[in-house]
């Protein structure tokens, strides 16, 4: 942005995914765009660190390919990304179980055949579960009548022995609770999205992904260790009270400082994760698989450096095990003994690298979830986030394009 015209129609305050494409598409509108960033990246919840040569996301993280937005703004082929295997591990007391999509491997149908994973009742609501949430138009999904995940399975004909052994443990690590009393609307387009995309990593970690995001903007729209202190009727305040004046600011944080710029804001309470790093010498498991576990002693683990190598150094093995909550004391220990018995091996000896707890990890998303809110506030004042649809980064980036186009038509006017 030049010197003559350093005054911005708008201001972006957050440069996660959801600020990021709120301002690539007010830019594409011809519009003056500048973004705040608070820390010293962007990213958001979406970055990775470096530690120790190792590269750490904040939080174990997946990308999924099948998201509309994802497709729409982002060149797939640059993130070089690697997949994970499309299935499943289930630790039980009976050893491990693979569930393993068939429509991918088709091997992999003799892993649920009758007496390993599931009875013929399961795998009959499977297959009809599946077909109709991977075929039906997605219009029909986000028009059902919305009740909790639990419920919307029993009425697809899965037995409760089922629920508690594959679905349990594998959803909670998704929606980051274990209860599955999440929206059974937004389970059916997760269920969906799953089908029909890769789960994967970028190479390099997802901190890749809003990296390239912001690498397609304009030089100089994102000033990065720029907090904001306050709101005001011109603009925004920034660190050491400058004023910083824009027709419109976009509030694009986390939910917490959202309600701090914008008093009054409701948000919905979130769900806190913490993330154990370990290392080792040799891969515990020598495939890029995600093991869960039947008794949820943890929401899931993974040995990353199977997944993507670039994310450990040569000779290294780099493990993510996510747990809900915070890192109380003594929690490390007992979540090592559990790995030990899903592995099948003795991880006593495991270092911990490093630990992540992300407090504002997912919206809260009880029924009757709305899959998009809209992001006006007040006159000139708008808020988007994963806390304004849903907690994905297609629903952060929906918002992000929301937000756009609400200031577009607050600005210029209805077109007729």
């Amino acid at each position: 942005m030049s010197e003559a015209s350093d005054t911005p129609d708008v201001l972006v305050i957050g440069a996660g995914v959801a600020g990021l494409a709120c301002a690539r598409d007010l830019l594409a509108a011809g519009l003056r765009v500048r973004v705040l960033e608070a820390s010293d990246d962007v990213g958001g919840r979406m970055r990775s660190d470096r530690v120790e040569g190792f590269v750490i996301d904040r939080g174990f993280q997946v990308f999924n390919t099948s998201y509309p937005q994802v497709r729409r703004r982002l060149d797939l082929r640059a993130l070089r990304l690697r997949p994970f295997t499309p299935g499943v591990t289930v630790h039980t007391a009976d050893g491990p179980l693979r569930f393993r999509d068939p429509t991918r491997r088709p091997r992999a149908v003799t892993e649920l055949l009758p007496g390993r994973l599931a009875g013929p009742r399961d795998l009959l609501a499977l297959g009809l579960l599946s077909s109709r949430d991977l075929l039906a138009p997605v219009g029909r999904l986000k028009r059902a009548e919305d009740r909790t995940t639990r419920t919307a399975l029993a009425a697809a004909g899965f037995s409760d022995a089922f629920v508690e052994r594959f679905f349990r443990p594998f959803l909670s690590g998704v929606f980051l609770e274990d209860r599955l009393e999440t929206s059974g609307r937004f389970f059916h387009l997760v269920w969906r999205s799953m089908l029909r995309g890769t789960l994967c990593l970028p190479a390099t970690g997802i901190g890749a992904v809003p990296r390239a995001l912001a690498d397609a903007l304009p030089a100089d729209t994102v000033r990065l260790e720029t907090p904001v202190r306050r709101l005001t009727d011109e603009g925004v305040v920034t660190a050491g009270d400058r004023e910083a004046p824009a027709r419109a600011v976009v509030v694009a944080t986390g939910a917490a400082p959202a309600a701090a710029l914008l008093p009054g804001l409701r948000v919905p309470p979130y769900r806190e994760v913490t993330t154990y790093y370990h290392v080792t010498d040799r891969p515990p498991l020598r495939e890029p698989t995600l093991l869960v576990d039947e008794r949820r002693r943890f929401l899931n683990t993974c040995v990353l450096s199977e997944v993507a190598s670039r994310l450990a150094p040569a000779g290294h093995s780099l493990i993510a095990t996510s747990v809900l909550g915070a890192d109380d004391d003594g929690r490390e220990p007992a979540v090592r003994r559990a790995l030990g018995e899903a592995y099948g091996t003795d991880a006593g000896g495991w270092d911990l690298l490093t630990v992540r707890t992300v407090p504002e990890a997912l919206p809260a998303m009880p029924p009757p979830q709305p899959l998009s809110r809209t992001t006006r506030v007040s006159p000139g004042r708008y808020v988007c986030g994963d806390h304004r649809a849903t907690g994905s980064v297609q629903g952060a980036l929906a918002s992000g394009a929301r937000a756009a186009r609400e200031v577009l038509h607050d600005l210029r006017g209805p077109r007729g």
